[in-house]
């Protein structure tokens, strides 16, 4: 073992702050990348893995959905990428004098960077009712405990059962299996939190709740624009991908409040240009948004572009897709017919000279790709922002066709492949007439809880049940404060997890934590080696194999877990055969193929090292399983955000050193942040206009009609260069502000970033 557990939760008392970098990746990349790695597993288990990582024999990272090229690199992962598997892949453990030195309320009131650094969970805990201290149990008797939880509710909808991303295509088909089985469809996802809405505006306009473009589509493009997204954190690969459009005639618009180094300019650190040169420039245009502006920008832009088409009849709109392929542009039209300029400035902070550039951008380019992330889908307008993406792309026929198409970009390794495999609350009837028909019992109809929805049936009491394969619900979802209180006040919450997170001290009267194989790790069953199955962020579908030996030999797989725990709640209540889930995830895969849309034989085709792509109406042959059976424009309207004076809006953002709620180091380089992450970055102006110094310590007030304030108190202001009217703090450190009532129109997503607060000098 080569690195001991943090003792110490480090405070930002050593914090420093040089400023914003113009540039992402290089050499500083890869040294930041190797070091940890180095020193956390050492040199063989180091070349091992990341030498497996994201190729054809190998594991898939766990860090994001990007997908893979078709001709990979030796090394084809990112800085990210590699902390993600340095995080999971240390042999450094939790021992079992731990739970007796540090009590459930002490693991509470830890950091999440501590908490991540005391390495893999090895065996079963429990923390009884009554206790504060949780404490070794075997295999069987934490299957006992949870199982008998479950049978004594009242009904199964008082339990609710929790995805992560990170489950592959095989345990999330289980988990909602065995979820149906018991009788409920409680089957919030972190989707819930991060895409939803991109879902919701997808599936009402294309029918297709997914990216219709593939990898080999990005350098084919002459236009990308990025709105709401930081490639250079949050999915580094990414820019290789940008720099090879740019390299091949692509200009790309960033559209976002703050600027990042990934989208100033990049080093590639496997070409000579990212070594010694000067690496590529990225965005030809930057688009400085105020918080809650895209909607309108779009609009505006979709003005122009019907006005250049007024001007020139015939030249400029794709006529003959939007007659055979499309309906509802005549109301289109008059959504945007009487826009108000001035309105869009004060929406947006931008000029009308600059939102003249981006339509002539759009209007000169034959192939385009809209790509977003979070930026866009955590506003209370988001839905209706991705719809006018959908309008502004079916214009110009920039659908179905190479080099053009919508590109959410998910954050989470297998996000999209849980939803594919049935986890969400309001699967369709045809999905539950399948699972009837493939496994002989009749599932819920009734649609269940999300997320949010799910922490407010909790509050309530009607949830007693918690249980979350993998993730961080706790730190994850909004209103930290109401959150923590709704799981507390369940009869039991249970955890499967690889390490600590906050979410194993905020508990339920009873807690278990089950721990689980990580994705590194090699799974042996009954038949042999087991390998995995993921969905990228293009739909792409491929196998995911463990390199290593499993930290240690007392760990569970994810779905051997589950089809234990199936075993023990339903005994023989339903006639599936989960035992042969656990010895063959082939029998997983069978199953698969004849319920899954799309994944008609899925064990040859995820066979094969390419693995296979999911049929795509919208990309694959331009048909649309909507409403009108066509491609649909649609009219919105724009609610400003009005602001009383002093106010600012807010948002969460994640550091460069971070995957969700996963801390690797309290540093943020491209930002400039270094020891400390308890920061909010403020305009300078907007610092001056309130008598607040750069370095000043302040306490930051949310404020949501009808509630008291809510409060992060002892933060240091960061005069940084964001848009004016507009601030950013960390996720989750931030998320305490984001009221749970805030939540997007039809996705009921999280509002996190546009929060209204207000800013002063800290108290004494």
């Amino acid at each position: 073992m080569t690195r001991k557990p943090l003792v110490e939760d480090p405070n930002d008392d050593g914090i420093e702050v040089t400023g914003l970098k113009d540039w992402a990746a290089g050499v500083p990349g890869v040294l930041h990348a190797m070091r940890p790695a180095l020193s956390a597993m050492g040199v063989a288990r180091t070349a091992r893995l990341l030498t497996s990582i994201n190729q054809k024999d190998g594991f898939d990272c766990m860090s994001c959905a990007w997908p893979d090229p078709g001709r990979r690199h030796s090394a084809e992962f990112c800085e990210n990428g590699a902390k993600a598997v340095t995080w999971e892949a240390t042999p450094l453990t939790v021992s079992r004098e731990f739970w007796a030195e540090h009590s459930v309320d002490d693991l509470a009131g830890r950091s999440e960077y501590w908490l991540g650094q005391q390495g893999r969970l090895t065996e079963p805990v429990y923390k009884a009712p009554g206790e504060d201290h949780y404490r070794p149990v075997s295999w069987d008797e934490a299957f006992r405990l949870a199982a008998e939880a479950l049978n004594g509710l009242d009904h199964p909808d008082q339990a609710s059962f929790y995805t992560s991303g990170r489950a592959s295509n095989e345990a999330a088909f289980v988990y909602q299996l065995f979820v149906r089985a018991f009788g409920t469809n409680n089957l919030p996802d972190c989707s819930n939190m991060c895409h939803e809405s991109t879902g919701s505006a997808l599936v009402e306009t294309i029918g297709v709740g997914k990216s219709t473009v593939t990898y080999e589509d990005i350098p084919q493009a002459d236009l990308i624009i990025i709105m709401g997204q930081n490639p250079g954190t949050n999915h580094p690969r990414m820019l290789s991908a940008l720099e090879r459009a740019k390299r091949a005639g692509a200009s790309i618009i960033a559209i976002n409040p703050l600027p990042e180094a990934g989208l100033i300019r990049f080093k590639n650190p496997q070409n000579a240009r990212g070594v010694i040169g000067k690496g590529t420039k990225m965005a030809d245009q930057f688009c400085q948004i105020r918080l809650g502006g895209d909607g309108p920008l779009l609009q505006a832009v979709i003005q122009r572009v019907l006005a250049a088409e007024d001007a020139a009849p015939g030249t400029v709109l794709d006529h003959a897709f939007i007659e055979q392929h499309t309906s509802g542009l005549d109301e289109l039209r008059a959504s945007v017919a009487d826009l108000d300029e001035q309105a869009v400035l004060r929406a947006t902070g931008l000029t009308s000279t600059e939102i003249d550039e981006l339509a002539r951008r759009y209007l000169a380019a034959d192939k385009v790709i809209v790509t977003w992330a979070m930026g866009l889908t955590q506003h209370t307008q988001a839905v209706a922002t991705i719809k006018e993406i959908v309008n502004l792309l079916l214009l110009r026929g920039h659908m179905g066709r190479p080099g053009a198409g919508a590109s959410p970009i998910r954050g989470h390794s297998n996000v999209q492949g849980d939803r594919t495999m049935g986890i969400w609350e309001k699967m369709p009837d045809s999905f539950m007439d399948a699972l009837a028909a493939e496994f002989g019992f009749e599932p819920p109809r009734r649609h269940g809880l999300d997320s949010v929805d799910s922490v407010r049936a909790m509050q309530r009491g009607d949830v007693r049940f918690w249980m979350a394969l993998g993730g961080n619900f706790v730190s994850a979802i909004s209103d930290t404060a109401s959150a923590e209180a709704a799981l507390r006040g369940t009869a039991m919450t249970v955890q499967v997890s690889t390490k600590l997170n906050r979410s194993h001290g905020v508990t339920g009267d009873a807690a278990l934590i089950l721990p689980t194989l990580g994705r590194t790790e090699i799974d042996r069953q009954a038949s042999g080696d087991q390998f995995i199955t993921v969905e990228d962020t293009v739909c792409a579908v491929h196998a995911s194999r463990g390199k290593v030996d499993p930290v240690a030999d007392t760990l569970l797989s994810e779905v051997a877990i589950i089809s234990r725990l199936a075993r023990a709640t339903l005994a023989d209540r339903q006639p599936i055969d989960w035992a042969a889930f656990e010895a063959d995830y082939g029998t997983i895969r069978h199953h698969i193929s004849r319920v899954v849309p799309g994944c008609e034989d899925y064990e040859r085709k995820v066979a094969s090292e390419e693995g296979f792509v999911l049929p795509h109406g919208p990309r694959d042959s331009r048909t649309f399983e909507t409403a009108t059976g066509k491609a649909r424009f649609t009219a919105n309207r724009f609610e400003p955000i009005e602001l009383e004076p002093g106010r600012l809006l807010l948002q969460t953002v994640r550091s460069h050193d971070q995957f969700n709620t996963t801390i690797y180091s309290r540093n943020d380089r491209y930002r400039g942040i270094k020891s400390g992450r308890d920061v909010v970055f403020v305009h300078p102006d907007d610092l001056a206009e309130r008598g607040i110094a750069d370095g000043d310590v302040i306490d930051v007030y949310s404020e949501w009609p009808g509630q008291p304030d809510r409060v992060l108190r002892g933060f240091r202001a960061v005069a940084y260069p964001t848009a004016r009217g507009c601030a950013a703090a960390y996720f989750p450190e931030a998320n305490v502000l984001v009221p749970l009532d805030s939540t997007a129109r039809e996705s009921n997503t999280p509002v996190s970033k546009a929060v209204v607060v207000r800013i002063e000098r800290a108290a004494a």
